[in-house]
């Protein structure tokens, strides 16, 4: 007998586990080196297995629309003006959702974001389901 689908087991965590195990994280960091011996299909993971998940990380400085037209015409020197003004924070982004607020630095010979304003924990996982 197969079981409905609305009843297995998914692999996603929901966001309600998510939110217990970030707020649990931090508490139980001896529990962590427990938690890798442990299967991770327990009620009691912990986070330890997502550590090494690549993420894509990127910095927006502004955006604009253009028409199809002005695209074609472009050429090097060509400049395209951005909605944000100077001066205004930078959006960090992992995979495509919005983390963190900073500014731009320059670290040696390239370019870095100092973190300004981090979106809460809550505020995160809230919008990942």
């Amino acid at each position: 007998m197969e079981t409905p689908k609305n009843q297995q087991k998914s692999s996603r965590p929901d966001p309600e586990e998510i939110k217990d195990l970030l707020e649990n994280d931090n508490e139980s960091s001896g529990m962590a080196k427990q938690s890798n011996t442990q299967r991770s299909d327990g009620p009691s993971r912990g986070l330890d297995f997502l550590y090494d998940v690549p993420l894509q990380v990127s910095v927006e400085v502004g955006r604009c629309k253009i028409q199809l037209k002005d695209l074609l015409t472009m050429s090097e020197g060509y400049v395209i003006e951005l909605e944000k003004l100077a001066g205004e924070p930078l959006d960090l982004y992992v995979n495509d959702r919005l983390i963190a607020h900073g500014e731009a630095v320059l670290v040696g010979d390239k370019f870095g974001i100092r973190l300004t304003d981090v979106v809460s924990k809550s505020d995160r996982v809230e919008k990942l389901g």
